[in-house]
């Protein structure tokens, strides 16, 4: 089989490798690789500040972001040959912690966890892989050219289930969100508010490119003009922060009204500083009773709810969201980032097998 493989740690080690085919174990799913995502996470593991490989192992299989078709399963899997699949991301920690015993591990407390083609687990930019039954999520009613944006909606599922589970301490009636950045997550969380029936705002700071058409195709209000005039426009209820800017979260923390919630699901750099007001945060988030929530992963109810949320969407609206699909062959380009970008992905069927590119 053809695989992408990097030695996590150092850049300039992407090579598509060729290896041994996989062979499902007891309880596994033997699966085609269809596609996989592209996504800055990926782009950290190439650039090599991110990922750790298996132990006993120098080099890491990629791709978290998955869609293949399932060539073997076990009886009484609930699986057959010819189904779509998508595989969880994240495992428990082989403690487990208490979150990862009751199947939330996308909230494990010690740090243990693993994630395939991010973290100590091979993952699945490959022409072939492998998947517990149990971490295989069936796309019945999502069509095959958008399977792969199934990962990303789970990390904007989640998000927004973690935000109604904070409203949910008192009455709450939100009507409007505003979503930072206009990325692949950003846009997926704002099909949701959408599909919520909220009054949808989105920012970023392009003015062109396909980002505008596709929040306004959706239904909802898209901004330019920076956080602190969006946040005065819109005075959101809830904001779902995708930018990972420092500045932009900050902004929307201060600016947040009564009973507001922010969830932030983009990682800043650190290293860098930010002059703040923090008595006026302090502040803010005291006497409006608000709430800062981080998000991030999802868990397998996660991920089977982000299947729901897609095929209950415009399918040529979430096909805009690709807007790059190259073949395994052009693996590199798939790295770098180009204007317009929004979601890139890589198409395993199409591929050389040159060991470098």
């Amino acid at each position: 089989m053809d695989a992408l493989t990097v030695t996590p740690g150092h850049r300039d080690s992407l090579r598509l490798d060729t290896l041994r085919d996989r062979t499902p174990g007891p309880g596994e799913l033997l699966v085609e690789g269809i596609a996989v995502g592209v996504c800055g996470t990926d782009l950290e593991i190439v650039d090599g500040t991110h990922g750790h490989p298996p132990e006993g192992r120098d080099r890491l299989v990629i791709g978290h972001e998955s869609l293949g078709r399932v060539l073997r399963a076990p009886p009484g899997s609930g699986f057959r040959p010819g189904d779509l699949v998508t595989g969880v991301v994240r495992r428990p920690d082989p403690v487990p912690c208490g979150a990862c015993a009751h199947g939330h591990f996308d909230m494990c407390r010690n740090g243990r966890y693993t994630e395939r083609g991010i973290k100590e687990l091979d993952g699945f930019a490959s022409t072939l892989w492998t998947v517990e039954a149990d971490y295989a999520v069936r796309l019945d009613a999502v069509p095959a050219g958008v399977g792969v944006l199934l990962e990303p909606a789970s990390v904007a599922t989640k998000a927004w289930d973690q935000i109604t589970c904070v409203q949910a301490r008192s009455w709450a009636e939100p009507r409007s969100v505003l979503v930072t950045g206009a990325g692949p997550i950003g846009l997926l969380a704002a099909l949701i508010g959408v599909q919520r029936g909220l009054d949808v705002h989105v920012l970023d700071r392009v003015t062109n490119g396909p980002k505008p058409s596709l929040v306004r195709t959706l239904g909802a209000e898209y901004h330019s003009s920076g956080v602190d005039r969006a946040m005065d426009m819109t005075r959101p209820d809830i904001v779902i922060e995708a930018t990972g800017a420092a500045a932009v979260a900050f902004g929307a923390m201060a600016a947040i009204g009564p009973y507001g919630v922010l969830c932030p699901t983009g990682l800043s750099p650190v290293g860098r500083t930010l002059e703040v007001d923090a008595g006026h945060l302090n502040r803010t988030m005291v006497m409006d009773n608000a709430a800062v929530i981080g998000s991030v992963n999802a868990n397998r109810d996660h991920y089977a709810q982000a299947a729901t949320v897609l095929a209950a969407a415009d399918h040529e609206w979430l096909d805009g969201l690709i807007t790059r699909r190259l073949p395994l062959s052009r693996f590199r380009d798939a790295f770098e980032r180009e204007p317009g970008d929004v979601k890139t992905v890589l198409e395993l069927g199409h591929g050389g097998g040159s060991a470098d590119g």
